[in-house]
């Protein structure tokens, strides 16, 4: 539910402009170059609005028209025309596909997309500059000089499109009290409130006081009614260790989630989609490597060649996960010991296989079945997590989303063996992290970034 959100028109001119610069380009040049249509093309066409669609929702937070920030912008839109043309390039021109479709037509057509795009984005940005400027800015206040307040005025100042300009703060604490950073652009106390609206033609209002004063909020309620301003409640939550939060409602009535999963709606789908798909060409892609693997498992150590090991998944709910056997034992007991260096229960081969993380393969199997996904908190031992859930506070917020082959910890070198506290906390402390942060783009990042941590080689026992 968002309570300042852009008109309508702006809305939807940002959603659909990739996809139709993408799906319009591509039946210009076919039609330009007179190759007939039949169903190759209609599959093309439908891949195009497809893929544009998802790598624009991708990329969306990195497209937000402000000014400050027109080469990141020109940077994101070259990128996610990149990774289209990988997509369509790899899924269609470099496999028989190809063979139906006019080839050097389709190559010319994604070489001149990132263009159209740069072109179309940047009109629409003109577009957008010239809305603004026909619209009256509306001019608003925040009441209350608190960290929620600055951020809040940090953030209509850097969003054009919210047609705001915050002339100031009032609020009626001592100087030293208040938030620094709103000391230069006081206005005055509280009890000048509903003066200065009249007087200023304040159109906009912003309540940012803690939530423990209740009586001073329902008072300034009272007293703005004999206004024509929008009045705007904003919680003061930031003293809370927020998992994503958001503005939600059920049935008209407001909720505010402090503690969520970001994967919900149509995030679960993009991620479930990748996941899915990315983990089965994985999988075709190193078959020949598990199946070797698998025997020389088999010709070097007594024992199953996979290792089932109980961890928690999504929700705390108890899953298998798969992992080529390393060990001459196979604990999944209540008392679990770490693999340390040196380990006298890992053979040879097994050793290898931790140091090159060989071992975790299988648990692209995992991702199959919808028990992990290939970033996200690596899963513990049931019996670490009952431990650790004791001794470090928001740990089983891990779980608030499926456990990854990979993550956001582990490319900052925290694999492996945790044998201190300290170590847990840190691992912990980057996996919550993640969960706050957590986009599509921020997944493909941490895979790219895992390639480089596994050819270094360290941590892993």
């Amino acid at each position: 539910m968002k309570i300042l959100s852009e008109p309508p028109i702006i809305a939807l001119a940002k959603r659909i402009i990739d996809p139709s610069v993408c799906g319009l380009s591509f039946v210009a040049f076919i039609q330009f170059y007179q190759v007939p249509w039949d169903g190759y093309q209609s599959i093309l066409f439908i891949a195009a609005i497809l893929f544009s669609s998802i790598v624009s929702q991708i990329f969306r937070p990195l497209l937000g028209f402000r000014e400050s920030n027109v080469y990141a912008y020109i940077s994101a839109v070259l990128f996610g025309g990149g990774i289209f043309i990988l997509l369509i390039y790899a899924l269609f021109l470099n496999t028989e596909f190809s063979g139906h479709v006019a080839k050097y037509v389709v190559m010319l057509w994604l070489l001149t997309v990132p263009l159209f795009l740069l072109v179309a984005h940047g009109l629409l940005h003109a577009w957008l500059k010239a809305q603004h400027q026909k619209t009256k800015i509306r001019k608003g206040v925040i009441i209350g000089a608190t960290e929620v307040g600055y951020q809040l005025s940090r953030e209509v100042q850097n969003d054009p499109s919210l047609l705001i300009q915050v002339e100031g703060f009032l609020d009626s604490r001592e100087k030293d009290r208040v938030w620094p950073s709103c000391k230069e652009k006081l206005l005055g106390g509280l009890e000048e409130v509903l003066s200065y609206v009249k007087e200023n033609g304040i159109q906009v209002v912003f309540i940012a006081l803690p939530i423990k004063y209740e009586d001073r909020i329902a008072s300034l309620l009272e007293e703005l009614r004999d206004t024509t301003a929008s009045i705007y409640f904003v919680p003061d939550i930031l003293s809370f260790n927020l998992i994503q939060s958001r503005v939600d409602s059920i049935h008209n009535i407001p909720v505010v989630s402090l503690l969520e999963s970001p994967i919900h709606h149509l995030n679960a789908i993009w991620k479930c989609t990748f996941d899915f798909c990315a983990s089965l060409c994985i999988l075709l892609l190193i078959s020949p490597i598990l199946l070797l693997i698998a025997c020389v498992i088999k010709l070097t150590s007594p024992g199953p060649v996979l290792f089932k090991q109980s961890r928690y998944g999504l929700d705390g709910r108890e899953i298998k996960v798969y992992k080529f056997r390393s060990m001459n034992v196979c604990e999944n007991g209540a008392n679990i010991q770490q693999a340390t260096k040196g380990d006298s229960r890992i053979y040879p081969f097994g050793a290898f296989l931790r140091k090159t993380s060989l071992d975790e393969l299988p648990q692209f199997f995992n991702v199959l079945k919808g028990d992990m996904s290939i970033v996200g908190p690596r899963p513990h031992a049931v019996a670490h997590n009952e431990e650790y859930r004791k001794l470090i506070q928001g740990y089983m917020l891990r779980h608030k989303v499926k456990p990854g082959i990979t993550g956001w910890a582990q490319v900052h070198g925290l694999r492996g063996e945790t044998e201190t506290l300290e170590k847990m906390e840190k691992r912990v402390e980057y996996d919550l992290e993640y969960l706050k942060n957590w986009s599509l783009l921020l997944d493909i990042l941490i895979i790219i970034r895992t390639f480089g941590v596994v050819l270094k080689t360290t941590n892993a026992h």
